[in-house]
């Protein structure tokens, strides 16, 4: 299975309402990847940048206890690609046999998994790492930003802009262009792309020889799913 852009710990995700559905999925899974954006450092409630790191911490754990015999995969993203978690990573894949951690993206068969922001970043790894390393993750938004995200998500706009900013065939090949530069492309056997980021539900998308994915995002109003993956 892949999951991605859970945004756990914003005031707008919803993704509490999907964990025992992946606890119970994750229980017959032989795999199971995190696609990135699984927790929200910039757009944490939590009291603290201590207390968010210790919340995604007990998070990863309890998901990772709950099926042992399943592998699971963790990904960055754009908004958890934190100095201060992958510390915590570094030591929980010591500490749990069946949990791996990757910055950007890992191939399992002809399957490639990424977070997917490449495709705001000139769609070089080049240009995703320097994007990455821009991210004001330290500069959490407070009480009035968060009013006017949730003001914004009243409105109901969260919804269009997604397919607006990404279409289909324009992220498709912006993701190949990123797969190409990292040696990754379907010349390379890749078959299915399973990616997040966008926010937008992509349920089998073909184009230049390789199927896309995408579950959206548990966001109040968005569509979202868990994906089944085919590697």
């Amino acid at each position: 299975y892949f999951v991605s852009d859970l945004h756990l710990f914003a005031q707008r995700s919803a993704a509490d309402d999907h964990l025992e559905t992946m606890q119970e999925l994750a229980s017959t899974a032989d795999t199971f990847v995190l696609g990135g954006d699984i927790f929200d450092f910039r757009w944490s409630t939590l009291p603290s940048l201590e207390a968010t790191l210790d919340a995604a911490e007990d998070w990863l754990r309890e998901l990772v206890d709950c099926a042992p015999t399943c592998e699971f995969h963790m990904l960055l993203g754009n908004h958890d690609h934190h100095e201060g978690l992958i510390e915590r990573l570094d030591h929980l894949d010591q500490r749990h046999h069946n949990l791996a951690w990757e910055p950007y993206y890992v191939r399992l068969g002809n399957s490639l998994f990424l977070h997917g922001d490449a495709v705001d970043s000139r769609a070089t790894h080049a240009g995703l790492a320097a994007a990455r390393s821009r991210q004001p993750h330290h500069n959490r938004r407070g009480p009035a930003a968060n009013w006017l995200y949730d003001a914004v998500i009243q409105t109901g706009v969260h919804r269009t802009i997604p397919v607006l900013a990404y279409p289909k065939r324009r992220t498709a090949k912006r993701l190949l262009c990123y797969m190409s530069d990292i040696g990754q492309g379907p010349d390379a056997g890749i078959r299915n792309v399973y990616f997040g980021h966008t926010h937008r539900v992509i349920d089998g998308y073909h184009f230049g020889g390789v199927t896309f994915h995408n579950g959206g995002a548990p966001i109040r109003g968005v569509p979202f799913q868990i994906v089944s993956a085919e590697i």
